[in-house]
């Protein structure tokens, strides 16, 4: 009887899980699926009724998008600015992250209540600070300076994850390699780089999420036609007075699409990675 019971409970249980489950898969996916289907429709049909099926399927909506926006060039520089951004976040808070992980920090404290300070304090309290002092420095226009905010703003996050894998790692390694001659250079990149990858992997994925997606300083930045990102030109396509709703969903299509086909291609790294990430130090 008591089996019985139990089964029945589990039987629940799984039922009411894959419930949940299937509600939170449809509501992620509908706004995916309704970007996919109102980017093939004309734009009165979607004004009309965005929730039905093309009547013809407007396949110039992908074409226009593209010239529109200028996307052979825009996107070109979303991937450079956001390449460029994911070298350098890596690239120094890694060797930070190792340096907090292995080293007595006898001000730990404080650092910690910099990084939380830095990670939750809106860029809109450093703005106007930042575009005057660019301006002076003739830095408007300039992507690798607009990398150079967006390692400054996304770094904290970075430190904070990557000192968790480092703290992760025996120290009998470290010790190991010491014994065998190696220096603190060649235990960093041939010992520790290759075991924290996959955290690595982890946050060259969130942070090139956001400078992909990034608008606020891109904008004010970068005002040049041939400097803006892909995100501003996809801003610029809605008119002050109408829209071409159609030509609009194809291009967010076009800019959502490389994301999410990296991650689909990454994400079996990238859920090992935040698994790894949440071990406490």
């Amino acid at each position: 009887m008591k089996h019985e019971v139990k089964l029945v409970e589990s039987r629940t249980t799984l039922l009411l899980t894959y419930g949940a489950l299937g509600i939170a898969l449809i509501v992620t996916l509908f706004p995916i699926a309704l970007l996919v289907l109102n980017s093939m429709k004309p734009a009165t049909q979607i004004v009309q009724n965005p929730l039905a099926w093309p009547e013809t399927f407007r396949w110039d909506n992908f074409t226009r998008a593209w010239d529109d926006a200028r996307f052979s060039t825009t996107m070109l520089n979303s991937a450079i600015l956001t390449a460029t951004t994911i070298i350098l976040v890596c690239s120094t808070a890694s060797l930070t992250a190792y340096v907090l992980a292995r080293r007595k920090v006898k001000s730990w404290k404080i650092v910690t209540f910099y990084l939380l300070g830095t990670t939750t304090a809106p860029i809109q309290l450093f703005l106007f600070p930042l575009y005057f002092g660019f301006a002076k420095l003739g830095l408007i226009n300039n992507p690798f300076a607009v990398a150079l905010i967006y390692t400054a703003i996304f770094s904290p996050f970075a430190v904070m994850l990557l000192r968790t894998y480092f703290l992760a790692i025996p120290r009998e390694l470290e010790e190991a390699a010491q014994i065998d001659g190696a220096n603190h250079w060649q235990i960093f990149t041939r010992v520790m780089l290759p075991i924290v990858s996959p955290g690595i992997l982890t946050v060259a994925l969130i942070i090139g999420l956001y400078s992909w997606n990034e608008f606020l300083i891109a904008t004010t930045f970068l005002q040049g036609a041939d400097n803006m990102t892909a995100i501003v030109s996809f801003f610029l396509l809605s008119g002050q007075y109408s829209s071409d709703w159609g030509e609009i969903m194809a291009a967010a299509l076009i800019i959502v699409l490389p994301v999410v086909v990296l991650f689909i291609l990454l994400q079996r790294r990238f859920i090992e990675g935040m698994a790894g990430g949440s071990v406490k130090g």
